[in-house]
């Protein structure tokens, strides 16, 4: 198994299952400095030039929420997909949640605040972004409430997508009224499998690149 990726991308995501899973995987880090993703050997497995991209033997997954899906799935006997299909249901509605609600304003906040060149910048998307961030962030808020995970009593796939999606809301700003999901992605970053913090793998990439 191969996962091409490079922290602190949405490979994060992935590479958490994998930690959790314990998942023998070649991590091979892509220089996205270079637009290396873009390349024609990665556009072989991606066509749309992005990451992670997951190879398991004949298979080739891509998209870091169905990444984790499939590796919740294939080792279900971890127990990270839920008991039944109730529970699997509302781990696939809380992942579809943080990545249409709540990732998608943080994508465009991204996008228009250093990914886009600045002739191509739309300041004024960027604090409707944030406004339209906040208020999904305080539906999943309500949601935590009184709760330890994000469906039933024990950990899914769903917390490890939302601790990574939280964790850069946390980096954007957007949850400074969050008190609940803030102890939440503490709690999940002390877990001893957890990936390096967006932050932690920023500075990371920063000090290989010398920079």
């Amino acid at each position: 198994m191969k996962l091409y990726g490079t922290p602190p991308t949405r490979a994060l995501r992935a590479l958490w299952l994998i930690n959790e899973l314990g998942i023998d995987c070649d991590v091979i880090e892509v220089d996205m400095g270079i637009a290396e993703e873009k390349s024609p050997a990665m556009r072989a497995l991606n066509p749309a030039g992005k990451l992670p991209i997951l190879v398991d033997g004949g298979e080739v997954i891509t998209e870091s929420c169905a990444i984790q899906l499939y590796l919740a799935e294939k080792h279900e006997d971890a127990g990270l997909l839920g008991r039944d299909l109730a529970e699997r249901g509302q781990i696939y509605r809380w992942m579809f949640f943080l990545a249409t609600e709540i990732e998608q304003p943080l994508w465009r906040i991204a996008l228009h605040s250093r990914i886009y060149p600045e002739d191509a910048r739309l300041s004024a998307d960027r604090p409707l972004a944030m406004k339209d961030a906040r208020e999904m962030v305080q539906v999943l808020e309500a949601h935590m409430q009184a709760r330890d995970y994000l469906v039933g009593d024990r950990l899914s796939v769903a917390d490890l997508n939302a601790a990574y999606t939280l964790d850069w809301a946390r980096e954007a700003g957007v949850l400074d009224q969050a008190p609940r999901l803030n102890a939440f992605v503490d709690r999940m970053y002390a877990r001893p499998n957890a990936p390096p913090t967006i932050a932690a793998a920023w500075e990371e990439l920063m000090a290989t690149l010398g920079r």
